[in-house]
């Protein structure tokens, strides 16, 4: 496994009607690496986002969907997607601020 450092661990949040209702249970969904562990996710979010503790971390990995084109099929990347819990007292995160 290579060493992934905490900037590369989250790829992009998800941001879906279902996402943003949890926001208010202070639950963040997030893209992340594929092979990062609970804790690369914890120690990037808290490190990406200043003020954030993070309370638990849930994680959901996806294989890729068969697609075709013509004849021919294919795989599309497998995906990884965590749900991160902050607790009580953490501040929110800015990029969802607005949305």
């Amino acid at each position: 496994m290579a060493d992934i450092k905490y900037y590369d661990v989250i790829l992009k949040p998800i941001v879906t009607e279902k996402s943003m209702n949890a926001m208010a249970e202070k639950k963040y969904t997030f893209l992340v690496h594929p092979t990062a562990t609970k804790s690369q996710i914890k120690e990037a979010v808290e490190k990406m986002f200043e003020g954030t503790k993070v309370a638990k971390v849930n994680t959901m990995n996806y294989d890729g969907k068969t697609k075709r084109r013509g004849m021919t099929f294919g795989k599309t990347a497998k995906t990884k997607k965590a749900i991160v819990q902050l607790t009580e007292e953490s501040a929110d995160i800015e990029i969802f601020e607005g949305l």
